[in-house]
C-alpha cells in the first residue's frame, strides 16, 4: 500500500498486513463444551515484529447469515452498489459493526425510527430494563422489534453504523522460537438468546471461518505494561486460566530460546483435565526439561466442587511468598470480572498471612508490586 506521495506505508493498525494462515488447529478433546483453537499466521513480508506480551489486532468479517439477517430486518438492497464499487452486501460483511448493541445506539436509532414502544422504554430512563433488553441482542433485533414509522434508507442505516473494529489477542508465541510467524489462542463465543443462536464475530471468524491458505488481516500492538523481566534470571509467577494461557505460552517459548536460567511456575484451569487441558503436550515437555519448574492446574468441573486458579494460589501461598522474597514477578493474564479479582485478592491475602501484615498493609505491599513492574495483568 502507497499513499499520495507514492511512499510505501509500513504495516500497521492503519494498513494490516494479510497474514497467510498456516494452520487452524482446535485444541480440545471431543468431550469439551469449548471449541479453542490454535491458530499461526505467516508475517513473511510484512516486517512486522513484536516481543512477548504483546498482542495481535485481527479484523475480521460478519458472518453472511448475519449480513443476510440484517438486510431482511433493515428491507435494504444487498445488491446495492457503494460508491466504492463494491456491494452493500460486501460492505456490511468486510467494513460495518451490524451486531453490536448498546445504548448509545439505541438512542440514535430511536431519534430515526420513532417507535413508540421504543421511545416510551428510554422515556422510562429505567436502566436495568433497558440493560435486559439490550443483553444478547443483535443490532437487528432494534429494527425487528421497534420498526420505524417509515423504512430508513441505505444512508441513515449506514449513519447508525460503526466500523467494524479490530479485535486483540494476546499473542501465543515468540518470535525467537517461530521466525516470521504469529500464534493466537481464540476460544469460539457461541449461545442462544432470545431463541436464536449467537456468534462472537471475530471469535467464530477465527475458529470456524478461515483455512490453511486464506489470509486474515492483522497488525502488531505493543502492550508496555505486560513484559517479561529484563534479567533473564528472574523467576516469573504466570496465572493463566482458559485462553488467558496464551502469553504464557510466549513466555516461556522465549525464556528457553534465549537460553534464560530464571524459574518458571505455571498456573492453569479450566473445566476437565481430559479435553480442556490447552498445549498439554508442550507443557509436559517443559516439565520434563526443567524449563517449567512448576505447573498447578484447576479443573473447575471434575468434582462435585468448583475448584479455580486463585484456590491453587491460596494452596501455596508458603511458597509463593518466598518466590516473591526472591524477587519474582507475578503475571495474571484472562477474565477480569472474576478470576483477576479472586487472583488479586489471593495475593493480598498472601502478603497478610505469610508476611504478618494487616489487611491495609498488604494491599499497600501488592501496589508497589504493581508500581515496580513486579504484577502485571492482561485481563478483559
Amino acid at each position: 500500500m502507497t499513499d499520495s506521495n507514492n511512499t510505501e506505508i509500513p504495516y500497521g493498525r492503519k494498513n494490516p498486513f494479510p497474514a497467510t494462515v498456516l494452520e487452524v488447529q482446535v485444541l480440545n478433546g471431543r468431550d469439551s463444551i469449548k471449541e479453542t483453537c490454535h491458530i499461526e499466521l505467516s508475517l513473511e513480508g510484512s516486517g512486522m515484529e513484536y516481543v512477548p506480551g504483546d498482542v495481535a489486532g485481527v479484523l475480521c468479517e460478519n458472518v453472511e447469515e448475519v449480513v443476510e439477517d440484517f438486510l431482511s430486518a433493515t428491507g435494504l438492497d444487498g445488491d446495492a452498489v457503494m460508491e466504492n464499487g463494491v456491494s452493500l452486501r460486501d460492505s456490511l460483511k468486510t467494513e460495518w459493526d451490524i451486531t453490536t448493541m448498546n445504548p448509545a445506539f439505541l438512542k440514535k436509532y430511536a431519534l430515526l425510527a420513532n417507535n413508540a414502544d421504543l421511545n416510551a422504554m428510554l422515556e422510562e430512563g429505567d436502566k436495568d430494563k433497558i440493560s435486559n433488553w439490550l443483553w444478547g441482542r443483535e443490532k437487528r433485533d432494534a429494527f425487528l422489534e421497534f420498526k420505524p414509522e417509515t423504512p430508513l434508507s441505505q444512508e441513515q442505516v449506514l449513519g447508525l453504523l460503526r466500523k467494524l473494529a479490530p479485535r486483540l489477542y494476546s499473542i501465543a508465541s515468540s518470535l525467537k522460537a517461530h521466525p516470521e510467524q504469529v500464534h493466537l489462542t481464540v476460544v469460539a463465543v457461541e449461545y442462544e438468546t432470545g431463541g436464536r443462536p449467537r456468534m462472537g464475530v471475530c471469535s467464530t471468524y477465527l475458529c470456524q471461518r478461515i483455512a490453511k491458505g486464506d489470509k486474515v488481516r492483522v497488525f502488531m500492538h505493543h502492550n508496555k505494561n505486560f513484559n517479561l523481566p529484563e534479567d533473564g534470571d528472574v523467576p516469573i509467577i504466570m496465572v493463566g486460566p482458559g485462553t488467558g494461557i496464551a502469553p504464557f505460552r510466549a513466555f516461556v517459548e522465549e525464556r528457553v530460546a534465549l537460553g534464560q536460567k530464571g524459574r518458571n511456575w505455571l498456573f492453569f484451569g479450566d473445566q476437565h483435565l481430559n479435553c480442556d487441558f490447552l498445549y498439554q503436550l508442550e507443557w509436559q515437555k517443559y516439565l520434563k526439561s526443567g524449563a517449567l519448574e512448576k505447573m498447578h492446574c484447576a479443573w473447575s468441573r471434575d468434582q462435585d466442587y468448583k475448584i479455580y486458579v486463585q484456590d491453587k494460589i491460596r494452596e501455596n501461598a508458603a511458597e509463593i511468598w518466598e518466590w516473591l522474597q526472591a524477587g519474582a514477578h507475578f503475571y495474571v493474564c484472562g477474565d477480569a470480572n472474576r478470576m483477576a479479582k479472586d487472583v488479586h485478592q489471593a495475593l493480598i491475602d498472601i502478603h497478610a498471612e505469610q508476611g504478618g501484615m494487616s489487611p491495609e498493609d498488604a494491599e499497600a505491599a501488592v501496589k508497589a508490586l504493581q508500581k515496580a513492574k513486579r504484577y502485571q495483568r492482561d485481563v478483559y
